[in-house]
């Protein structure tokens, strides 16, 4: 008995090391070895994943007939327009005009069309160009476990990539005119969509692109995704790849975690859709080129070049590093001020209060095992 007793301590003592107790915190993880990592959903909010967890085959299989399309112009910049892929009625009767841009942004895991950064770089674009913004809602797969939404990628973005060709082939349009961006698993997504249509847009830009179970995977992002393909790694080597992977990656703040206000893995990897919906209303960031990443990370300087706004044709084949301070500091747009404040003020909050469970966990384990000893 006083050994199953012990065992129960020591097992008590040494599940941190398993599975990690602090919300948001992925400082245990390595790649290719650890089994759970904390990933956040379309709010912020930290889950944790159990990478060996079974695909569901059935729901891969639907893959991306279940994607929605949803159009936002300056005429309707807040209700959204679906349009319907085959159905040319759904274009014809909506803002869709295709003397102008397009913009398709595409969220990440366990979020939706509804998620804080689709609205904020909708915003964002809207306020600078008079452009189509499409959203791309994939919840039906983003929503599920992430190894079902990691395999369902390649299928959800070859069928955004044909929607893409349809509707320009059927409502008009320009690919020298067309930017996919996309988010964590929806960098893939976007990557998926454009060598889908054949590397005809102009821009593709990866928002730390996702990076569990991504590592040599041909389905990832690529530079063959578009005509210029770029990647912004803000939590590399953790919940985003850190690894060179496009024309031109950028590494704000050295590219990893932590980002400026952020304790925590989560906090970092949601920093990219944020610098970048500030990038296109301030277009004041600047990248310093590097020769490797080992400088990106120092943020070291060899030649200056503006990064991100709204230009669609870059020419770049290096890593760029980028100093980027809290994007709460840099909108101009005080509501998402406030709602980042409010986050990061949540987000220590829950940290500190998880850390003091934590330790008392710890201490009765200790407690138990000191008392059986002696």
């Amino acid at each position: 008995m006083k050994f199953l007793v012990v065992l129960a301590a020591l097992v008590a003592l040494s599940a941190g090391s398993a599975i990690p107790l602090v919300p948001g915190d992925n400082s245990h993880y390595v790649e290719g070895e650890s089994r759970y990592i904390w990933m956040p959903d379309g709010d912020g909010k930290p889950h944790l994943v159990d990478l060996h967890e079974p695909a569901d085959e059935e729901a891969i299989a639907r893959n991306g007939a279940n994607n929605q399309y949803w159009l936002f112009t300056r005429q309707n910049p807040t209700n959204a327009q679906i349009l319907v892929n085959g159905n040319a009625n759904s274009v014809a009767n909506s803002n869709y005009r295709a003397n102008r841009g397009l913009k398709v942004i595409v969220h990440g895991w366990n979020s939706n069309g509804n998620s804080a950064m689709n609205p904020q770089i909708t915003s964002a674009f809207l306020a600078v160009q008079d452009v189509n913004v499409i959203v791309v809602d994939w919840r039906a797969l983003a929503n599920s476990n992430y190894i079902t939404a990691t395999n369902g990628v390649p299928g959800v973005g070859q069928f955004l990539g044909n929607f893409l060709v349809w509707l320009i082939n059927t409502a008009g349009g320009n690919w020298n005119n067309v930017h996919l961006v996309g988010f964590s698993l929806g960098a893939h997504v976007v990557g998926n969509a454009g060598r889908q249509a054949g590397g005809r847009p102009a821009r593709v830009t990866g928002l730390d692109p996702a990076g569990p179970n991504w590592g040599g995977n041909s389905n990832a992002l690529n530079g063959n995704a578009g005509q210029y393909v770029e990647a912004i790694h803000t939590d590399g080597g953790l919940l985003g790849i850190f690894d060179r992977i496009a024309n031109g990656d950028f590494y704000p703040n050295g590219g990893r975690n932590p980002q400026p206000g952020c304790w925590i893995s989560t906090c970092s990897h949601s920093r990219a859709p944020e610098l970048f919906a500030s990038s296109v209303r301030t277009n004041h960031f600047v990248g310093r080129q590097c020769t490797n990443i080992q400088q990106a990370q120092n943020v070291s300087a060899l030649a200056m070049l503006s990064i991100w706004a709204t230009e669609l044709f870059r020419s770049a084949a290096t890593e760029y590093s980028v100093y980027a301070q809290d994007p709460a500091g840099l909108s101009n747009d005080l509501a998402i001020k406030i709602i980042a404040i409010k986050k990061y003020l949540l987000q220590f909050l829950f940290f500190i209060l998880t850390l003091i469970v934590t330790l008392f966990q710890k201490y009765v384990a200790l407690f138990i095992l000191f008392q059986v000893i002696i």
